[in-house]
């Protein structure tokens, strides 16, 4: 995780896009100190401890704090904490102004859905085994393309191609190690999907 986050900002930083990144545990082994290099701007709420302040902003005071917004920012370059207020925004008044962005300014998609699916299956050749493999997975809770070889008595390749399928369509989870791939998708939306 370290090294995708520092290649985030460090590429972020290139091409100008604001990075925030959020952790409830401030801890030296979450907080690294290539991260910590990769991300010099840095603010601090109200933490429980001075080491907790010092992992955040490389020095005390933040333990201090009264919360509700009272924090210590750190600017890059600046060795000094500043302590500054951060405004309290309701659940209510944040539904407000969403709702009104959307009123004024409606997004405008580049792609929908329901037209990648269809692009997706005008594509690729879908496999004559996949509805079959999307029940089966379904009803496993969980894909493996060693799972499917044994089920459906098909080669490694096979099985393989009908997983990355099943990846595109969003129907299962990403890779993880050596653990079966989590489902995605309701069996009704499986269902929906197939129509």
């Amino acid at each position: 995780v370290e090294d995708s986050i520092c290649r985030i900002a460090q590429k972020a930083r290139a091409c100008g896009i604001h990075l925030l990144l959020a952790t409830q545990r401030p801890s030296v082994d979450v907080i690294t100190g290539l991260i910590k290099a990769n991300i010099p701007t840095r603010i601090a709420f109200s933490v429980s401890s001075q080491v907790d302040s010092r992992t955040i902003i490389d020095s005390g005071g933040a333990e201090k704090l009264l919360g509700k917004g009272d924090m210590l920012f750190v600017e890059n370059g600046s060795g000094q904490p500043r302590r500054i207020q951060g405004a309290f925004v309701s659940d209510d008044e944040i539904e407000r102004v969403t709702r009104y962005v959307k009123k004024i300014a409606p997004p405008n998609y580049l792609f929908h859905q329901e037209e990648l699916i269809k692009q997706i299956s005008s594509e690729e050749d879908t496999d004559a085994l996949f509805d079959e493999a999307v029940q089966f997975v379904v009803e496993q809770n969980g894909a493996s393309a060693s799972l499917l070889q044994r089920r459906f008595k098909v080669g490694y390749n096979r099985a393989a191609r009908l997983i990355d399928q099943m990846e595109d369509y969003g129907i299962i989870s990403e890779q993880k190690g050596s653990k079966p791939r989590d489902i995605l998708l309701t069996e009704q939306q499986i269902q929906e999907m197939m129509e």
